[in-house]
Protein backbone atom coordinates (compact mmCIF):
# COMPACT_ATOMS: atom_id res chain seq x y z
CA UNK A 1 0.00 0.00 0.00
CA UNK A 2 1.20 3.45 -0.82
CA UNK A 3 -0.19 6.47 0.41
CA UNK A 4 -0.25 10.01 -1.90
CA UNK A 5 -1.61 13.18 -2.68
CA UNK A 6 -2.98 14.11 -6.31
CA UNK A 7 -3.57 17.52 -7.96
CA UNK A 8 -4.61 18.13 -11.44
CA UNK A 9 -5.39 20.45 -14.42
CA UNK A 10 -4.60 24.28 -13.56
CA UNK A 11 -3.74 23.71 -9.93
CA UNK A 12 -0.17 24.45 -7.51
CA UNK A 13 0.71 23.19 -4.64
CA UNK A 14 2.34 25.90 -2.60
CA UNK A 15 2.72 24.10 1.24
CA UNK A 16 5.05 26.99 3.07
CA UNK A 17 4.67 24.93 6.06
CA UNK A 18 3.15 21.47 4.63
CA UNK A 19 2.32 19.17 7.54
CA UNK A 20 1.56 15.44 6.27
CA UNK A 21 0.63 12.64 8.54
CA UNK A 22 -0.43 9.09 8.41
CA UNK A 23 -1.58 6.75 10.56
CA UNK A 24 -2.10 3.25 10.22
CA UNK A 25 -3.26 0.46 12.77
CA UNK A 26 -2.18 -2.90 10.73
CA UNK A 27 -3.24 -5.91 11.84
CA UNK A 28 -2.12 -8.97 9.35
CA UNK A 29 -2.25 -11.86 11.95
CA UNK A 30 -4.22 -12.33 15.25
CA UNK A 31 -0.92 -13.06 16.89
CA UNK A 32 0.66 -9.60 15.29
CA UNK A 33 0.21 -6.27 17.64
CA UNK A 34 -1.35 -3.11 15.91
CA UNK A 35 1.45 -1.02 14.66
CA UNK A 36 1.63 2.70 13.69
CA UNK A 37 3.40 3.96 10.75
CA UNK A 38 3.71 8.05 10.72
CA UNK A 39 5.40 10.69 9.04
CA UNK A 40 5.84 14.36 9.67
CA UNK A 41 7.21 16.65 7.08
CA UNK A 42 7.74 20.74 7.97
CA UNK A 43 9.72 21.10 4.50
CA UNK A 44 10.67 18.30 1.20
CA UNK A 45 14.38 19.67 1.10
CA UNK A 46 15.23 15.94 2.59
CA UNK A 47 11.93 13.93 1.46
CA UNK A 48 13.19 12.29 -1.69
CA UNK A 49 13.86 8.61 0.30
CA UNK A 50 10.71 8.37 1.36
CA UNK A 51 8.45 10.33 -1.17
CA UNK A 52 8.07 9.97 -5.04
CA UNK A 53 6.77 12.69 -7.21
CA UNK A 54 5.12 11.08 -10.56
CA UNK A 55 3.66 12.56 -13.94
CA UNK A 56 4.64 16.09 -13.59
CA UNK A 57 5.03 16.84 -10.14
CA UNK A 58 8.33 18.17 -9.24
CA UNK A 59 10.26 19.90 -6.59
CA UNK A 60 9.89 23.83 -6.64
CA UNK A 61 12.32 24.47 -3.41
CA UNK A 62 12.54 23.32 -0.36
CA UNK A 63 9.63 24.29 0.83
CA UNK A 64 6.81 23.55 -1.80
CA UNK A 65 5.80 21.19 -4.52
CA UNK A 66 4.44 21.45 -7.85
CA UNK A 67 2.12 19.03 -8.62
CA UNK A 68 1.21 20.07 -12.22
CA UNK A 69 2.99 22.27 -14.96
CA UNK A 70 2.45 26.12 -14.43
CA UNK A 71 5.43 28.66 -13.60
CA UNK A 72 5.23 31.80 -12.27
CA UNK A 73 2.15 34.04 -13.30
CA UNK A 74 1.46 31.43 -16.35
CA UNK A 75 -0.57 28.59 -13.87
CA UNK A 76 -2.28 27.08 -17.07
CA UNK A 77 -1.29 23.57 -16.71
CA UNK A 78 -2.71 22.19 -19.89
CA UNK A 79 -4.81 18.95 -18.23
CA UNK A 80 -1.49 17.91 -16.68
CA UNK A 81 -1.19 15.73 -13.41
CA UNK A 82 1.26 14.92 -10.78
CA UNK A 83 1.57 12.60 -7.05
CA UNK A 84 3.36 12.92 -4.54
CA UNK A 85 3.51 9.75 -3.10
CA UNK A 86 4.49 8.03 0.47
CA UNK A 87 6.40 4.89 -1.21
CA UNK A 88 7.53 2.57 1.65
CA UNK A 89 5.46 -0.36 1.11
CA UNK A 90 3.01 -1.19 4.02
CA UNK A 91 1.58 -4.47 4.39
CA UNK A 92 -2.29 -5.38 4.30
CA UNK A 93 -2.42 -8.89 3.44
CA UNK A 94 -0.57 -12.00 4.52
CA UNK A 95 -0.07 -14.10 1.69
CA UNK A 96 0.37 -17.27 4.13
CA UNK A 97 -2.75 -17.13 5.71
CA UNK A 98 -4.83 -15.38 3.61
CA UNK A 99 -5.60 -12.50 6.47
CA UNK A 100 -6.40 -8.83 5.69
CA UNK A 101 -5.49 -6.55 8.27
CA UNK A 102 -8.09 -3.72 9.58
CA UNK A 103 -6.42 -0.50 9.28
CA UNK A 104 -7.34 3.20 9.89
CA UNK A 105 -5.85 6.39 8.62
CA UNK A 106 -5.59 9.96 9.93
CA UNK A 107 -4.53 12.79 7.40
CA UNK A 108 -3.04 16.53 8.55
CA UNK A 109 -2.03 19.25 6.38
CA UNK A 110 -1.47 22.90 5.75
CA UNK A 111 -1.67 23.89 2.30
CA UNK A 112 -0.87 27.81 1.07
CA UNK A 113 -1.33 29.06 -2.21
CA UNK A 114 1.42 30.56 -3.77
CA UNK A 115 -0.89 32.71 -5.34
CA UNK A 116 -4.05 33.79 -2.96
CA UNK A 117 -5.83 34.91 -6.43
CA UNK A 118 -5.43 31.27 -7.86
CA UNK A 119 -8.13 28.45 -7.07
CA UNK A 120 -7.20 24.76 -7.40
CA UNK A 121 -9.93 22.50 -8.62
CA UNK A 122 -8.74 19.07 -7.76
CA UNK A 123 -7.10 17.21 -4.72
CA UNK A 124 -7.55 14.09 -3.44
CA UNK A 125 -5.76 11.14 -0.83
CA UNK A 126 -5.54 7.44 -1.85
CA UNK A 127 -4.15 3.88 -1.25
CA UNK A 128 -2.97 1.78 -4.11
CA UNK A 129 -0.81 -1.31 -4.39
CA UNK A 130 3.03 -0.94 -4.26
CA UNK A 131 4.44 0.11 -6.48
CA UNK A 132 2.03 3.32 -7.52
CA UNK A 133 1.83 3.99 -10.74
CA UNK A 134 -0.01 6.93 -12.78
CA UNK A 135 -2.95 5.25 -14.68
CA UNK A 136 -2.60 5.07 -18.65
CA UNK A 137 -4.17 7.88 -20.74
CA UNK A 138 -4.90 9.39 -17.57
CA UNK A 139 -7.36 12.71 -17.93
CA UNK A 140 -7.51 15.71 -15.21
CA UNK A 141 -11.50 15.16 -14.66
CA UNK A 142 -11.34 12.42 -13.05
CA UNK A 143 -8.68 13.37 -10.58
CA UNK A 144 -5.87 11.56 -13.13
CA UNK A 145 -7.13 8.14 -10.87
CA UNK A 146 -8.46 6.35 -13.73
CA UNK A 147 -7.94 6.26 -17.25
CA UNK A 148 -10.02 7.77 -20.36
CA UNK A 149 -9.05 4.41 -22.56
CA UNK A 150 -12.17 2.61 -22.08
CA UNK A 151 -14.70 5.10 -22.52
CA UNK A 152 -12.77 5.79 -25.67
CA UNK A 153 -12.84 2.68 -27.01
CA UNK A 154 -16.54 1.55 -26.60
CA UNK A 155 -17.56 5.32 -27.88
CA UNK A 156 -17.19 3.95 -31.21
CA UNK A 157 -18.43 0.78 -32.88
CA UNK A 158 -18.81 -2.17 -30.00
CA UNK A 159 -16.70 -4.31 -33.42
CA UNK A 160 -13.60 -2.13 -32.72
CA UNK A 161 -10.41 -3.38 -30.96
CA UNK A 162 -10.29 -1.96 -27.58
CA UNK A 163 -7.14 -0.85 -25.86
CA UNK A 164 -5.89 -3.79 -23.06
CA UNK A 165 -3.10 -2.39 -21.34
CA UNK A 166 -2.67 -3.52 -17.91
CA UNK A 167 -4.17 -0.55 -15.63
CA UNK A 168 -7.14 0.40 -17.51
CA UNK A 169 -10.04 0.44 -15.05
CA UNK A 170 -13.73 -0.10 -16.60
CA UNK A 171 -14.88 2.96 -14.68
CA UNK A 172 -18.41 2.30 -15.49
CA UNK A 173 -18.09 -0.55 -13.24
CA UNK A 174 -15.39 1.35 -10.54
CA UNK A 175 -17.68 4.08 -9.75
CA UNK A 176 -21.40 2.30 -8.85
CA UNK A 177 -22.12 -0.67 -7.11
CA UNK A 178 -21.41 -3.42 -9.30
CA UNK A 179 -19.26 -6.44 -9.61
CA UNK A 180 -15.74 -5.52 -8.04
CA UNK A 181 -12.12 -5.71 -8.67
CA UNK A 182 -10.35 -8.40 -6.81
CA UNK A 183 -6.48 -8.68 -7.19
CA UNK A 184 -5.05 -11.40 -8.52
CA UNK A 185 -3.74 -13.40 -5.63
CA UNK A 186 -7.03 -13.42 -3.93
CA UNK A 187 -8.25 -15.24 -7.21
CA UNK A 188 -5.20 -17.33 -7.33
CA UNK A 189 -5.71 -18.69 -3.75
CA UNK A 190 -9.81 -19.53 -4.13
CA UNK A 191 -8.99 -21.82 -6.97
CA UNK A 192 -5.81 -23.34 -5.31
CA UNK A 193 -3.64 -21.87 -7.57
CA UNK A 194 -6.12 -23.16 -10.95
CA UNK A 195 -5.72 -26.75 -9.55
CA UNK A 196 -7.26 -29.63 -12.45
CA UNK A 197 -9.89 -30.69 -9.76
CA UNK A 198 -11.35 -27.30 -9.06
CA UNK A 199 -11.73 -27.15 -13.14
CA UNK A 200 -15.28 -27.10 -14.15
CA UNK A 201 -15.04 -26.67 -18.05
CA UNK A 202 -13.75 -25.02 -20.92
CA UNK A 203 -14.68 -22.46 -23.20
CA UNK A 204 -13.19 -21.21 -26.98
CA UNK A 205 -11.53 -19.06 -25.01
CA UNK A 206 -10.30 -20.16 -21.60
CA UNK A 207 -11.42 -22.22 -18.55
CA UNK A 208 -13.51 -22.05 -15.68
CA UNK A 209 -12.81 -23.00 -12.50
CA UNK A 210 -14.48 -23.63 -8.87
CA UNK A 211 -13.60 -21.26 -6.19
CA UNK A 212 -13.77 -20.26 -2.35
CA UNK A 213 -13.32 -16.27 -1.58
CA UNK A 214 -12.94 -16.92 2.22
CA UNK A 215 -13.53 -13.08 2.51
CA UNK A 216 -16.55 -13.06 1.78
CA UNK A 217 -17.68 -16.77 2.50
CA UNK A 218 -18.86 -17.66 -1.70
CA UNK A 219 -18.67 -20.57 -3.71
CA UNK A 220 -17.45 -18.71 -6.87
CA UNK A 221 -16.91 -19.79 -10.62
CA UNK A 222 -13.70 -18.08 -12.15
CA UNK A 223 -13.50 -17.64 -15.97
CA UNK A 224 -10.16 -17.65 -17.02
CA UNK A 225 -8.78 -15.89 -20.29
CA UNK A 226 -5.38 -16.09 -21.79
CA UNK A 227 -4.19 -12.39 -22.76
CA UNK A 228 -2.55 -13.34 -25.38
CA UNK A 229 -5.24 -15.87 -26.68
CA UNK A 230 -6.36 -14.02 -29.09
CA UNK A 231 -8.35 -10.43 -30.01
CA UNK A 232 -11.45 -11.94 -29.69
CA UNK A 233 -10.80 -13.74 -26.60
CA UNK A 234 -9.90 -10.38 -25.06
CA UNK A 235 -12.84 -8.42 -27.21
CA UNK A 236 -15.21 -11.00 -25.39
CA UNK A 237 -13.86 -10.49 -22.02
CA UNK A 238 -14.70 -6.58 -22.05
CA UNK A 239 -17.86 -7.45 -23.68
CA UNK A 240 -18.82 -9.42 -20.75
CA UNK A 241 -18.21 -6.89 -18.15
CA UNK A 242 -19.71 -4.26 -19.99
CA UNK A 243 -22.89 -5.67 -20.42
CA UNK A 244 -23.65 -8.42 -17.50
CA UNK A 245 -22.14 -6.10 -14.89
CA UNK A 246 -25.11 -3.44 -15.28
CA UNK A 247 -28.24 -6.24 -15.62
CA UNK A 248 -30.30 -7.78 -12.66
CA UNK A 249 -32.42 -10.32 -13.15
CA UNK A 250 -33.22 -13.54 -11.44
CA UNK A 251 -32.74 -15.94 -14.52
CA UNK A 252 -29.13 -14.55 -15.42
CA UNK A 253 -25.87 -15.36 -14.14
CA UNK A 254 -24.62 -12.80 -11.31
CA UNK A 255 -21.15 -11.65 -12.17
CA UNK A 256 -19.77 -10.88 -8.94
CA UNK A 257 -16.41 -9.46 -10.20
CA UNK A 258 -12.95 -9.11 -12.65
CA UNK A 259 -9.68 -9.31 -12.44
CA UNK A 260 -6.37 -7.80 -14.81
CA UNK A 261 -3.73 -9.13 -13.58
CA UNK A 262 0.20 -11.38 -15.15
CA UNK A 263 -1.15 -11.24 -17.98
CA UNK A 264 -4.47 -12.66 -17.49
CA UNK A 265 -8.00 -11.86 -17.46
CA UNK A 266 -10.72 -13.30 -15.12
CA UNK A 267 -13.78 -12.99 -14.30
CA UNK A 268 -16.08 -13.60 -11.24
CA UNK A 269 -19.21 -15.77 -10.73
CA UNK A 270 -21.73 -16.68 -8.66
CA UNK A 271 -21.23 -20.23 -8.48
CA UNK A 272 -24.40 -22.46 -9.96
CA UNK A 273 -24.28 -25.58 -8.23
CA UNK A 274 -26.16 -28.13 -11.43
CA UNK A 275 -23.83 -26.99 -13.96
CA UNK A 276 -24.90 -26.23 -17.36
CA UNK A 277 -28.58 -27.80 -18.97
CA UNK A 278 -26.49 -29.13 -21.88
CA UNK A 279 -24.70 -31.77 -19.02
CA UNK A 280 -28.39 -32.73 -17.96
CA UNK A 281 -29.92 -33.20 -21.87
CA UNK A 282 -26.87 -35.30 -23.10
CA UNK A 283 -24.13 -36.02 -20.17
CA UNK A 284 -24.00 -37.70 -17.27
CA UNK A 285 -26.40 -35.02 -15.32
CA UNK A 286 -29.66 -35.49 -13.21
CA UNK A 287 -32.81 -36.97 -15.31
CA UNK A 288 -35.02 -33.71 -16.17
CA UNK A 289 -38.45 -34.39 -15.57
CA UNK A 290 -41.15 -32.75 -17.90
CA UNK A 291 -42.13 -30.70 -15.12
CA UNK A 292 -38.18 -29.63 -14.72
CA UNK A 293 -37.95 -28.94 -18.53
CA UNK A 294 -40.89 -26.29 -18.90
CA UNK A 295 -39.62 -24.60 -15.69
CA UNK A 296 -36.32 -24.26 -17.55
CA UNK A 297 -37.45 -22.85 -20.52
CA UNK A 298 -40.35 -20.49 -19.46
CA UNK A 299 -36.62 -19.16 -17.25
CA UNK A 300 -34.95 -19.00 -20.11
CA UNK A 301 -37.72 -16.90 -22.09
CA UNK A 302 -37.88 -14.52 -19.13
CA UNK A 303 -34.23 -14.20 -19.64
CA UNK A 304 -34.58 -13.11 -22.71
CA UNK A 305 -37.46 -11.07 -22.36
CA UNK A 306 -35.81 -8.85 -19.58
CA UNK A 307 -32.83 -8.31 -22.44
CA UNK A 308 -34.40 -7.80 -25.40
CA UNK A 309 -37.49 -5.54 -24.10
CA UNK A 310 -37.51 -4.70 -20.22
CA UNK A 311 -33.89 -3.01 -20.55
CA UNK A 312 -32.59 0.45 -21.18
CA UNK A 313 -31.67 -1.39 -24.16
CA UNK A 314 -31.52 -4.07 -26.41
CA UNK A 315 -29.27 -6.82 -25.76
CA UNK A 316 -28.63 -8.92 -27.89
CA UNK A 317 -26.70 -12.37 -26.83
CA UNK A 318 -25.95 -13.74 -29.55
CA UNK A 319 -25.14 -17.29 -27.90
CA UNK A 320 -27.91 -19.16 -26.91
CA UNK A 321 -27.22 -22.62 -26.05
CA UNK A 322 -27.75 -25.30 -23.21
CA UNK A 323 -23.99 -25.34 -22.21
CA UNK A 324 -24.39 -21.19 -21.58
CA UNK A 325 -27.87 -21.99 -19.49
CA UNK A 326 -26.63 -22.71 -15.98
CA UNK A 327 -29.13 -24.63 -13.45
CA UNK A 328 -29.30 -23.58 -9.98
CA UNK A 329 -29.98 -26.00 -6.46
CA UNK A 330 -33.78 -25.94 -7.79
CA UNK A 331 -33.13 -26.15 -11.27
CA UNK A 332 -34.19 -22.77 -12.19
CA UNK A 333 -32.64 -21.38 -15.46
CA UNK A 334 -29.87 -18.68 -15.27
CA UNK A 335 -28.58 -17.53 -19.00
CA UNK A 336 -24.92 -17.01 -18.77
CA UNK A 337 -21.57 -16.04 -21.06
CA UNK A 338 -22.25 -12.89 -22.52
CA UNK A 339 -19.05 -12.40 -24.28
CA UNK A 340 -20.33 -12.09 -27.92
CA UNK A 341 -23.36 -10.24 -26.63
CA UNK A 342 -24.30 -6.59 -28.23
CA UNK A 343 -26.19 -3.54 -26.82
CA UNK A 344 -28.49 -2.32 -29.52
CA UNK A 345 -30.90 0.30 -29.00
CA UNK A 346 -34.66 0.10 -29.21
CA UNK A 347 -35.59 2.18 -31.91
CA UNK A 348 -32.52 0.36 -34.78
CA UNK A 349 -33.37 -2.80 -34.12
CA UNK A 350 -30.37 -4.56 -36.72
CA UNK A 351 -26.45 -4.11 -36.05
CA UNK A 352 -24.15 -5.50 -38.74
CA UNK A 353 -21.41 -7.50 -37.74
CA UNK A 354 -17.85 -7.58 -39.50
CA UNK A 355 -18.27 -11.17 -39.06
CA UNK A 356 -20.89 -13.71 -37.80
CA UNK A 357 -20.36 -15.15 -34.63
CA UNK A 358 -22.15 -18.32 -32.36
CA UNK A 359 -22.51 -21.79 -32.34
CA UNK A 360 -23.50 -24.11 -35.65
CA UNK A 361 -26.90 -25.52 -35.54
CA UNK A 362 -28.21 -22.52 -32.66
CA UNK A 363 -27.29 -20.01 -35.27
CA UNK A 364 -29.63 -18.00 -37.25
CA UNK A 365 -29.05 -18.83 -40.95
CA UNK A 366 -29.09 -15.42 -42.13
CA UNK A 367 -26.96 -14.41 -39.88
CA UNK A 368 -24.55 -16.77 -41.83
CA UNK A 369 -25.04 -15.05 -45.33
CA UNK A 370 -25.64 -11.57 -44.21
CA UNK A 371 -23.48 -10.55 -40.80
CA UNK A 372 -26.67 -9.94 -39.17
CA UNK A 373 -27.73 -10.03 -35.23
CA UNK A 374 -30.91 -9.02 -33.93
CA UNK A 375 -33.43 -9.64 -31.22
CA UNK A 376 -35.09 -12.35 -33.97
CA UNK A 377 -31.75 -14.18 -34.20
CA UNK A 378 -31.74 -14.68 -30.89
CA UNK A 379 -35.54 -16.08 -31.30
CA UNK A 380 -34.22 -18.21 -33.61
CA UNK A 381 -31.42 -19.85 -31.05
CA UNK A 382 -34.23 -19.90 -27.97
CA UNK A 383 -36.39 -21.59 -30.69
CA UNK A 384 -33.90 -24.50 -31.32
CA UNK A 385 -33.07 -24.58 -27.28
CA UNK A 386 -36.70 -25.53 -27.15
CA UNK A 387 -37.05 -28.15 -29.86
CA UNK A 388 -33.68 -29.76 -28.01
CA UNK A 389 -35.03 -29.93 -24.51
CA UNK A 390 -38.78 -31.41 -25.70
CA UNK A 391 -36.83 -33.73 -27.92
CA UNK A 392 -33.65 -34.44 -25.65
CA UNK A 393 -31.43 -34.37 -29.69
CA UNK A 394 -28.91 -31.73 -30.40
CA UNK A 395 -29.84 -29.39 -33.24
CA UNK A 396 -27.38 -31.17 -35.49
CA UNK A 397 -25.53 -34.55 -35.79
CA UNK A 398 -24.26 -36.90 -38.00
CA UNK A 399 -26.72 -40.12 -38.79
CA UNK A 400 -25.17 -43.67 -38.20
CA UNK A 401 -25.58 -44.74 -41.51
CA UNK A 402 -23.38 -45.48 -44.99
CA UNK A 403 -23.80 -41.79 -45.93
CA UNK A 404 -22.82 -40.72 -42.84
CA UNK A 405 -25.69 -38.04 -43.53
CA UNK A 406 -26.34 -34.75 -41.12
CA UNK A 407 -29.30 -34.95 -39.09
CA UNK A 408 -31.31 -31.63 -38.55
CA UNK A 409 -33.79 -31.43 -35.69
CA UNK A 410 -35.24 -28.51 -36.81
CA UNK A 411 -35.90 -29.59 -40.17
CA UNK A 412 -36.77 -33.21 -38.81
CA UNK A 413 -39.84 -31.33 -36.60
CA UNK A 414 -40.90 -30.11 -38.62
CA UNK A 415 -41.35 -32.83 -41.30
CA UNK A 416 -43.61 -34.36 -38.64
CA UNK A 417 -45.58 -31.29 -37.44
CA UNK A 418 -46.63 -31.56 -41.24
CA UNK A 419 -47.76 -35.15 -40.97
CA UNK A 420 -49.70 -34.47 -37.70
CA UNK A 421 -47.47 -36.67 -35.27
CA UNK A 422 -45.24 -33.91 -33.65
CA UNK A 423 -45.16 -35.84 -30.72
CA UNK A 424 -43.17 -38.52 -32.05
CA UNK A 425 -40.64 -36.42 -31.89
CA UNK A 426 -40.67 -36.43 -28.00
CA UNK A 427 -37.76 -37.46 -25.98
CA UNK A 428 -38.43 -41.29 -25.41
CA UNK A 429 -36.45 -41.37 -22.19
CA UNK A 430 -39.56 -39.41 -20.68
CA UNK A 431 -41.51 -42.99 -21.43
CA UNK A 432 -45.04 -40.88 -22.34
CA UNK A 433 -44.58 -39.16 -18.91
CA UNK A 434 -45.57 -35.40 -20.26
CA UNK A 435 -48.37 -33.56 -21.04
CA UNK A 436 -49.26 -33.89 -24.04
CA UNK A 437 -51.15 -30.27 -24.65
CA UNK A 438 -47.84 -28.10 -23.29
CA UNK A 439 -45.13 -30.77 -25.30
CA UNK A 440 -46.99 -30.16 -28.38
CA UNK A 441 -47.02 -26.12 -27.48
CA UNK A 442 -43.32 -26.56 -26.60
CA UNK A 443 -42.47 -27.98 -29.93
CA UNK A 444 -44.68 -25.30 -32.08
CA UNK A 445 -43.41 -22.45 -30.35
CA UNK A 446 -40.27 -23.78 -30.99
CA UNK A 447 -40.64 -24.06 -34.48
CA UNK A 448 -42.16 -20.74 -35.02
CA UNK A 449 -38.96 -19.13 -33.16
CA UNK A 450 -36.85 -21.11 -35.45
CA UNK A 451 -38.88 -20.07 -38.93
CA UNK A 452 -36.30 -19.40 -41.58
CA UNK A 453 -37.66 -16.20 -42.27
CA UNK A 454 -36.79 -13.74 -39.05
CA UNK A 455 -39.98 -12.00 -40.28
CA UNK A 456 -42.38 -14.21 -39.68
CA UNK A 457 -40.84 -15.54 -36.25
CA UNK A 458 -42.54 -14.18 -32.43
CA UNK A 459 -41.18 -11.68 -30.86
CA UNK A 460 -39.93 -13.23 -27.32
CA UNK A 461 -43.18 -11.70 -25.42
CA UNK A 462 -45.51 -13.40 -28.27
CA UNK A 463 -43.45 -16.82 -27.94
CA UNK A 464 -43.97 -16.48 -24.07
CA UNK A 465 -47.49 -15.58 -23.85
CA UNK A 466 -48.28 -18.26 -26.01
CA UNK A 467 -46.00 -20.56 -23.61
CA UNK A 468 -47.44 -19.79 -20.82
CA UNK A 469 -51.09 -20.52 -21.53
CA UNK A 470 -50.13 -23.60 -23.57
CA UNK A 471 -52.10 -21.74 -26.70
CA UNK A 472 -53.73 -20.59 -29.08
CA UNK A 473 -51.24 -22.72 -30.74
CA UNK A 474 -49.30 -20.73 -34.31
CA UNK A 475 -50.64 -21.60 -37.64
CA UNK A 476 -47.52 -23.07 -39.63
CA UNK A 477 -47.16 -24.43 -43.30
CA UNK A 478 -46.66 -27.92 -43.46
CA UNK A 479 -43.31 -27.74 -44.88
CA UNK A 480 -40.44 -25.82 -43.40
CA UNK A 481 -39.84 -22.42 -46.02
CA UNK A 482 -36.64 -22.40 -47.64
CA UNK A 483 -35.71 -18.85 -48.11
CA UNK A 484 -32.89 -16.89 -49.77
CA UNK A 485 -31.03 -14.33 -48.42
CA UNK A 486 -29.10 -12.00 -49.99
CA UNK A 487 -25.86 -11.36 -48.65
CA UNK A 488 -24.80 -7.67 -47.75
CA UNK A 489 -23.61 -4.96 -50.58
CA UNK A 490 -20.14 -3.10 -49.98
CA UNK A 491 -20.49 -0.01 -50.12
CA UNK A 492 -17.98 2.68 -51.67
CA UNK A 493 -16.60 2.77 -48.35
CA UNK A 494 -16.43 -0.50 -47.61
CA UNK A 495 -18.74 -0.55 -45.11
CA UNK A 496 -21.56 -3.74 -45.45
CA UNK A 497 -24.65 -2.50 -46.11
CA UNK A 498 -27.91 -3.08 -44.13
CA UNK A 499 -30.12 -4.10 -46.99
CA UNK A 500 -31.58 -7.53 -47.64
CA UNK A 501 -33.48 -9.54 -50.48
CA UNK A 502 -35.35 -12.50 -49.82
CA UNK A 503 -37.14 -14.95 -52.15
CA UNK A 504 -38.77 -18.37 -52.29
CA UNK A 505 -41.53 -20.22 -54.10
CA UNK A 506 -42.25 -21.83 -50.94
CA UNK A 507 -42.69 -18.73 -48.52
CA UNK A 508 -45.70 -18.45 -48.92
CA UNK A 509 -46.60 -16.10 -45.50
CA UNK A 510 -45.55 -13.54 -43.98
CA UNK A 511 -47.45 -13.26 -40.62
CA UNK A 512 -48.08 -15.90 -38.18
CA UNK A 513 -51.83 -16.16 -37.13
CA UNK A 514 -53.25 -18.41 -34.23
CA UNK A 515 -55.41 -20.76 -34.73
Amino acid sequence: MAAGVLMTKPFMAAAAAALVSLLVMLRCLPSVVATTVSFNYSSFSNASKNITLQGSAALAGAEWIELTKGKGNNLSSGGTMGRMVYTPPVQLWDAATGEVASFTTRFSFNITPKNKSNKGDGMTFFLVSYPSRMPYMGYGGALGLTSQTFDNATAGDREEEEDDSEGDPIVEIEMGTGPRRFPYHILVNATKSFAAEEKLGQGGFGAVYRGNLRELGLDVAIKRFAKDSSKQGRKEYKSEIKVISRLRHRNLVQLIGWCHGRDELLLVYELVPNRSLDVHLHGNGTFLTWPMRINIVLGLGNALLYLHEEWEQCVVHRDIKPSNIMLDESFNAKLGDFGLARLIDHNVGVQTMTHPSGTPGYLDPECVITGKASAESDVYSFGVVLLEVACGRRPMSLLDNQNNSLFRLVEWVWDLYGQGVVLKAADERLNNDYDATSMECVMAVGLWCAHPDRYARPSIRAAMTVLQSNGPLPVLPSKMPVPIYAPPMASSEGQLSSSTGMSSSSLTITSITPR
